[in-house]
C-alpha cells in the first residue's frame, strides 16, 4: 500500500478501529478538494488495531466532533511535511449541532433554527444529555 505523505494537514490517528467513517461522515471531509486517506485495522501496540485518517488540506477541524466520536484520538498537526504539533482530544462539554434530539416532544424537532445543543453529564460514560429535554443521546 502507498500513501503519500502530507504536505500541509492533518493526521487523525488512534482511532478505535471501526469509527473512522463516522468521523469522515460527521466532519463532512467528502466535501474537500483534497486528498483524504482512511486505513481501517492498522496493527497497533496500544489498541491492537486502529483506524488512521490522513488529511492533506490546512482546515478547520471541529475538535470536538472528534472527541465526541473517540476521545482517545491523538491529532498530528502537519507543515512543510513534518509534525510541527501533536494534540490530544477529549470528550467535549457541549455539542452543538453534532448530534440531533430524538425526543419527538423536544422544541428542536419543532423549531427548525434551534441549535441542538448536548451537555456531557456523565463523563465516565460519556453521557450526553438535551439542553431543553434533558432525553439521553444515543
Amino acid at each position: 500500500m502507498n500513501i503519500d505523505s502530507i504536505t500541509n494537514g492533518f493526521v487523525i490517528d488512534h482511532i478505535t478501529a471501526g469509527r473512522s467513517m463516522r468521523i469522515y461522515d460527521l466532519l463532512g471531509l467528502d466535501n474537500l478538494d483534497c486528498s483524504v486517506a482512511i486505513i481501517k485495522n492498522v496493527s497497533s501496540k496500544k489498541l491492537g488495531k486502529k483506524d488512521i485518517i490522513k488529511i492533506d488540506a490546512d482546515i478547520d477541524l471541529d475538535f470536538d466532533v472528534i472527541g465526541y466520536v473517540d476521545p482517545g484520538i491523538t491529532i498530528n498537526v502537519i507543515r512543510n511535511c513534518e509534525r510541527v504539533q501533536k494534540l490530544s482530544v477529549e470528550l467535549p462539554e457541549k455539542l452543538v449541532n453534532v448530534i440531533k434530539c430524538k425526543n419527538p416532544r423536544c422544541i428542536t424537532t419543532t423549531e427548525q433554527e434551534i441549535n441542538h445543543i448536548f451537555k456531557l453529564t456523565d463523563r465516565e460514560n460519556g453521557v450526553y444529555r438535551c439542553l431543553y429535554c434533558e432525553t439521553k443521546a444515543n
